[in-house]
């Protein structure tokens, strides 16, 4: 290190380690700098997660680079002792490697990337952050109802992805179906009833229909997959207390809770407006019979 001030006057041993740590606070400083700069511009916020993600990962390539560089006339003696220590080092960080392997598979294997709705390990929530070693979801559920955040960020390891199935609920059809139930009194008009049902769906849901359909059949180009119909469908079955009828419908994912709301509410002001015909149910009960009661009354004198 000859090009090194003398008037610093380092020991030979300082000299290597005060250039690696001089280096990694230029790299320190010059990261800094760059996530300031992507932050304050106009870039989609997916870009700029992305774009930042991006130059953390190259300033620590960078980095890592140097270190080997730096060091390298001095790696020559550790090849022994690394090789003696691999398969103890191998055996204690097993979940660390696997974590890091899944990492990779995330980054090739489409299973999913920050945005989506997922379910790994019984967790549901979103991605917001996809690390080397684990996957940062936003909670959704649990004690909340509903497909609503309930506060929790939760960090799960990456090695999830080969131990468990990995639930995408936005890869590539961003669509669920879903379903609600109505039931309706018996003597009611049941036509008028369907019809009514199936015109709040159609008026609030053909969206959805239209979108889904069309990424229906561009999944149909990349999987063996058959025809879904993705319009609303009314179906009925007749209970003890009541006729049911069960809406199926398509809704992007992130609106079920919502679309459910708009469609009761739309519902239940056109039966109210029915005039009588249609009338939503309500459990009933015939009591068949009672057990004779014998009353006895006894005057004061």
């Amino acid at each position: 290190m000859e090009y090194l001030p003398e008037k610093l006057h380092l020991p030979a041993y300082m000299v290597k380690p005060f250039i690696l740590a001089l280096v990694l606070v230029l790299l320190w400083i010059a990261l800094r700098i760059l996530k300031s700069r992507i932050s304050r511009s106009d870039l989609d916020y997916q870009i700029k997660y992305r774009t930042k993600k991006a130059v953390s990962f190259l300033a620590y390539l960078v980095f890592m680079l140097f270190v080997v560089s730096l060091y390298s006339d001095s790696l020559g003696g550790l090849n022994v002792a690394l090789g003696v220590a691999g398969a103890g080092i191998a055996f204690a960080l097993q979940e660390v490697i696997a974590s890091v392997a899944g990492w990779m598979a995330l980054l090739f294997g489409n299973f999913y990337k920050t945005g989506d709705r997922v379910q790994l390990g019984g967790i549901k929530g979103d991605v917001i952050d996809i690390g080397v070693l684990r996957t940062t979801l936003m909670e959704l559920g649990s004690w909340v109802d509903g497909d609503l955040y309930n506060g929790r960020i939760v960090r799960i390891a990456n090695s999830f992805v080969f131990k468990e199935p990995v639930f995408n609920y936005s890869a590539d059809f961003p669509f669920l179906w879903d379903e609600i139930k109505i039931p309706v009194r018996f003597g009611s008009d049941y036509n008028k009833a369907r019809n009514i049902i199936l015109e709040v769906a159609n008026k609030l849901l053909s969206d959805f229909s239209q979108q889904a359909n069309e990424t229906w059949a561009a999944m149909k180009e990349k999987y063996m997959i058959e025809h879904a119909t993705t319009e609303p469908m009314v179906t009925i079955v007749v209970t003890d207390n009541w006729v049911e009828y069960t809406l199926r419908y398509t809704v992007d994912f992130k609106r079920r809770r919502i679309t459910k709301d708009q469609l009761f509410t739309e519902i239940l002001t056109a039966f109210s407006q029915s005039e009588g015909s249609v009338q939503f149910a309500s459990a009933t009960f015939d009591i068949v019979g009672l057990p004779r009661i014998d009353v006895k009354i006894q005057r004061d004198e």
